[in-house]
């Protein structure tokens, strides 16, 4: 090689190098859009998720309880855990795709009434939790990698025929 050859090479590396060390600009601070009330469900309609095969409860989600919102980039829905006896655990939740987070919203009661969570906090979709459905949720169609689904008629086939992954 020619020393202008090298030079070449070596000016190229440092800028390079000085573009990927440049901050980026800053980005406004993402805030979570006020919460819609926990929607409609119906346990006859729930599409099943296959949660963990040691796992004694069923897991589904109601296809009409999933949104999507644009405007913060969340995914909600209702999830339903049935055990054998056929007790019922429902939960209103959100997940975050950009940071792979979920929350719980609130939880419905065998009265017919939503328990809002007095504080909900954000928790990891990879923590050592004892159920995993809500990161199986996200990896079965509510996130492509750190995105929301593009539509929810998009979650929905997915989760319908996990062979469906085309984008709107």
């Amino acid at each position: 090689m020619t020393f202008k050859t090298l030079a070449g090479i070596f000016l190229g590396l440092t800028l390079s190098l000085n573009a990927v060390a440049q901050p980026a600009p800053d980005e406004p601070e993402w805030q979570e859009s006020e919460l819609p009330p926990p929607p409609a469900f119906d346990v006859g309609k729930l599409i099943p998720l296959d949660v963990s095969p040691n796992s004694s409860l069923v897991y589904g989600v109601d296809p009409a309880s999933i949104s999507i919102s644009t405007k913060d980039g969340l995914v909600r829905y209702v999830m339903v855990a049935t055990s054998a006896s056929g007790a019922r655990n429902v939960m209103y939740e959100g997940i975050r795709c950009a940071t792979g987070e979920y929350k719980t919203y609130g939880r419905y009661s065998s009265d017919g009434r939503w328990n809002m969570v007095s504080n909900p906090e954000w928790r990891t979709l990879f923590g050592n939790m004892p159920s995993k459905h809500a990161l199986r949720f996200a990896r079965a169609g509510a996130c492509d990698s750190a995105a929301p689904a593009p539509s929810v008629h998009v979650l929905v086939n997915r989760l319908k025929d996990p062979s469906f992954r085309t984008t709107e």
